[in-house]
């Protein structure tokens, strides 16, 4: 038993050993292992350079120039358009509509006719009015007559009682003659005065029956209804044959879109700018409807509100456009640009040129031995395809465009233009 044990102990034994042996012999005749001596920062030519790419090769990018603009200061927002003026229609007096003089959606001018209300009721009532005018004028021409007839009936009873009293001194008349002509001139004073009384009271009545014939007319004017700006119609509310209530009912609205209003809101944080550039210069306003990018609308800046949102931290500015062509329409939104000034000799460089890094934007420029520096920028205001560098680049420098993923600082790079093939990088 012991001898058998023994038998198999040495046969796994070697056969271990024989394992061992096959793996080590593959070792030895690996290429890696073959090569284990070769630098490991040698290029494809034997020569030493900057950072190769992952295969081993110069990384081939796409560059660009950065170079000298004049660039627009602007601010983009989304806006909204607004109607220079909404004028409510509503009838000014109660009854029938009698005709509707123009079709919905209707552009109309001023002093255009809109609606008309049955003027009968009120056209009666004037002619009530104007037949009261006519007695009261009557009435104070008979006031006035009276008056004249006793201011000289007045006027001889005292120069009659004056007589009376002379000749009392004298003894032609008795004490109570005289005393009865002095009373009747008192008496012909008296009604002098009541005459002009009278005659105040028919002016006054002429006044105001004056005041009820000028207030029916209007009333009467009030069933003629005009458009009372240019401008575009809406729905109409009331149809002809149907009762409309004085100030209650409203017949259909006009909105003013020629000029017309863009109204958009603005960080508070650009007030101070916005404010110092319009006392300097009018502020041009461009907008863009959604749905026609390509087509551009361009107004002023004719509005600033006097307070900031405190919810949203914005205020509310707006732009009056001419609106020749009536494109722009109540409550679209449109992309509203507003132009502050423009900045000379601004450095750009293509957007993609600018990475984001944990230090913040930076760029890969590409120096005159083919080698990058990682560059951080202050970046400023986009233009289109390009951004402008605030800070960090100088005109003139080549910066990497593409292929930015496969470098670091100091790895060399094959320019390529913009289909793959070679070209010499520009010259710095």
């Amino acid at each position: 038993m012991r001898s058998g044990f023994t038998d198999a102990v040495v046969l796994r034994t070697n056969k271990c050993l024989f394992l061992v042996g096959l793996i080590a012999l593959a070792l030895l005749f690996s290429p890696g292992c073959a090569n284990s001596g070769a630098s490991p920062s040698a290029g494809p030519g034997g020569g030493k350079g900057g950072r190769r790419g992952p295969g081993g090769g110069d990384v081939p990018v796409i560059v660009a120039l950065a170079s000298q603009r004049k660039v627009p200061v602007e601010i983009q927002v989304i806006g909204n358009v607004e109607a220079y003026s909404t004028v409510s229609i509503k009838a000014q007096v109660s009854g029938l509509l009698q005709r509707v003089h123009f079709r919905e959606g209707d552009y109309v001018k001023q002093d255009d006719l809109l609606f008309t209300i049955d003027p009968s009721p009120l056209e009666a009532q004037l002619h009530v009015s104007e037949a009261e005018l006519e007695r009261n004028l009557a009435l104070l021409a008979q006031s006035e007559a009276t008056l004249k007839r006793d201011t000289a009936q007045a006027q001889y009873s005292r120069a009659q009682a004056s007589r009376y009293a002379t000749l009392l001194k004298e003894g032609i008349f008795s004490r109570d003659q005289t005393e009865q002509v002095q009373a009747s001139a008192d008496a012909q004073s008296q009604a002098v005065h009541a005459d002009e009384a009278a005659v105040k009271s028919a002016q006054a009545a002429v006044v105001a029956s004056r005041a009820t014939v000028a207030m029916a007319k209007i009333q009467s004017g009030y069933t003629v209804i005009r458009a009372p700006v240019d401008g575009r119609t809406g729905t109409t509310q009331i149809k002809e044959g149907n009762l409309v209530a004085a100030n209650q009912t409203e017949l259909t609205t006009v909105n003013k879109i020629r000029p017309i209003f863009v109204t958009f809101a603005v960080p508070e944080s650009q007030l101070s700018a916005i404010k110092r550039h319009m006392a300097e210069h009018p502020l041009q306003v461009r907008v863009r409807l959604q749905s026609e990018p390509g087509n551009e609308e361009i107004g002023s800046l004719t509005f600033v509100d006097n307070t900031v949102d405190t919810s949203t931290g914005t205020i509310k500015l707006k732009g009056t456009f001419a609106n020749s062509a009536r494109k722009l329409w109540p409550g679209q939104f449109v992309r509203v640009t507003l132009r502050l000034t423009t900045q000379l000799g601004a450095v750009v460089v293509p957007n993609q040129a600018v990475q984001t890094g944990q230090n913040g934007s930076f760029v890969y420029v590409v120096k005159p031995d083919r080698t990058v520096e990682s560059r951080p920028v202050v970046t400023g205001a986009r233009l289109d395809q390009d951004i402008v560098m605030e800070q960090g680049l100088q005109s003139g420098e080549t910066v990497v465009t593409e292929g930015q993923l496969r470098l670091g600082p100091g790895s060399r790079v094959a320019v390529r233009d913009s289909r793959g093939g070679p070209r010499r990088p520009p010259r710095t």
